[in-house]
């Protein structure tokens, strides 16, 4: 694949990067990659992702932007609302970057449809509010053998990791982290306790990082570990996640 002359212009910050580079850049046009949510992590996040050049992404989203979304999901604008966030995202990512395919997937994440759709990909990002699709995502993900980038928010502070088991021995599945579902009291959401707005920018926007760094191979991966970052005091840790042996997702993997 060779870039054309306004591909070279476009992405001229990235192909002068050594790290990057032209053969990077051919990547990230290639890659496709799967949203899941075109909330308040999946707003950066796609606008990131398309800036980048990722040649088709996938939008799973089943709800329409709401005026109470817009302090945060910065994709939507306000004549948007009332509209399916999958077209709303479709549209401000075409006027951004026309390397881009959108593919849009307007329904609910199920049991039955999960495999037919992450299948479709060669990563996911998942920046969904609720543990049960969190976690059909991950198990799904653990037996397709797709990278999973996962990011979680709370009012001022949020969190990244990658989790990717089927790419080497002692990496942890989403599940390894989380094995069930939390009580009723930690499954609150953004709704219930609130968010300042500009927190969701931040940590959409290290998770968008962390896929185009998968997809180009640069710097460290996250895999195995969980970054926390902490708005009000700008402090930020990694903590280790060890692969659990036991795991009922990927404790069985070879």
């Amino acid at each position: 694949m060779d870039l054309t002359d306004d591909q070279l212009e476009r992405y001229a910050r990235h192909i002068i990067l050594r790290d990057v580079g032209g053969a990077g850049q051919i990547a990230l046009l290639k890659a496709r990659v799967l949203v899941v949510g075109a909330g308040g992590l999946g707003a950066p996040l796609l606008m990131y992702l398309a800036a980048a050049g990722v040649g088709t992404i996938g939008i799973v989203d089943n709800d329409v932007v709401e005026l109470s979304n817009l302090q945060r999901q910065v994709i939507h604008t306000t004549a948007d609302v009332g509209r399916p966030k999958v077209v709303s995202a479709a549209e401000k990512i075409a006027a951004l970057n026309p390397d881009v395919t959108v593919v849009p997937h307007p329904e609910r994440l199920t049991a039955e449809n999960a495999a037919a759709i992450i299948g479709q990909y060669d990563i996911v990002a998942d920046g969904t509010d609720n543990f049960a699709t969190r976690h059909l995502v991950n198990d799904t993900c653990v037996a397709l053998r797709k990278t999973l980038v996962s990011a979680a928010l709370g009012p001022y502070e949020g969190q990244v990791a990658t989790f990717k088991p089927h790419a080497g021995d002692g990496l942890p599945c989403y599940r390894c982290f989380l094995p069930d579902e939390p009580g009723p009291d930690a499954q609150r959401t953004c709704s219930d306790f609130g968010i300042l707005g500009a927190v969701a920018g931040m940590v959409g926007t290290m998770q968008a990082l962390e896929v185009l760094k998968e997809i180009t191979g640069v710097g460290d991966s996250l895999a195995g570990r969980l970054l926390l970052v902490d708005a009000l005091s700008m402090n930020s840790r990694k903590l280790k996640l060890p692969a659990d042996p036991a795991c009922k997702t990927c404790g069985h993997k070879d």
